[in-house]
């Protein structure tokens, strides 16, 4: 499947980013530090640039001059954040299958804008995943979802809605039939991989979905 990669201006330590040449990479405001850190050309720079610092902004003007299509600039004052715009446009180049780098620390409220950003994803149809330093976040939506016996570390999962549905959780540490999780009740948290196929299913409802690894 085609990826969209995406680099934020949140924190990129010391996870690579690893970008494949038939990979769409949209560099959505600040995410463009990262991407001249990495030495990674983005397919199209987006956001208001409130974030860039004056160097960059003078590149990223040098660039829109001589390729216009490969940059786009948003108003500041807008209904979408600037990674939601960067997602509509990998979307609109038929991409279905997202990595978002970068989406996480900082400020709180962009990290929780991006969770949601998530959600956006799963209802058009597409997958998104949250790339951070020691953790991968997705979301579960009526599916199940199965993980390979080489999977580690711990999964945490939290409604995303008042109530998920029939919640089950197979071969792993702590394991449910048909449970109930609600949005006032973290009991899905630091489940454990036992080397086994294991798998997660919701019948109704949306969870967000933690793979963190061990310390």
């Amino acid at each position: 499947m085609k990826r969209c990669v995406i680099l934020g201006a949140g924190e990129l330590l010391t996870r690579p980013v690893p970008v494949r040449s038939e990979d769409y990479v949209i560099a959505a405001d600040g995410g463009y530090r990262h991407c001249r850190r990495l030495g990674i050309v983005p397919d199209l720079i987006l956001g208001d640039f409130d974030s860039v610092q004056e160097e960059e902004a003078g590149q990223i003007a040098r660039i829109r001059q001589i390729s216009p299509d490969s940059v786009t600039v948003l108003p500041v004052e807008k209904d979408d954040t600037d990674m939601l715009a960067a997602i509509r446009a990998g979307l609109s180049e038929g991409y279905r299958e997202f990595y978002i780098y970068g989406g996480e620390g900082g400020r709180l409220e962009h990290t929780i804008a991006n969770l949601q950003c998530l959600v956006f994803l799963k209802e058009q149809g597409a997958k998104g995943y949250l790339m951070g330093e020691k953790n991968t976040v997705f979301i579960i939506r009526d599916e199940t979802v199965w993980f390979e016996e080489r999977a580690t570390g711990y999964l945490s999962l939290f409604s995303m809605g008042e109530r998920a549905e029939g919640v089950t959780i197979r071969r792993m540490k702590y394991e449910l039939a048909d449970a109930v999780l609600t949005n006032s009740y973290p009991i899905g948290i630091s489940n454990e991989f036992m080397g086994q196929r294991a798998s997660v299913t919701v019948r109704r409802g949306t969870l967000l979905a933690i793979l963190s690894e061990k310390d």
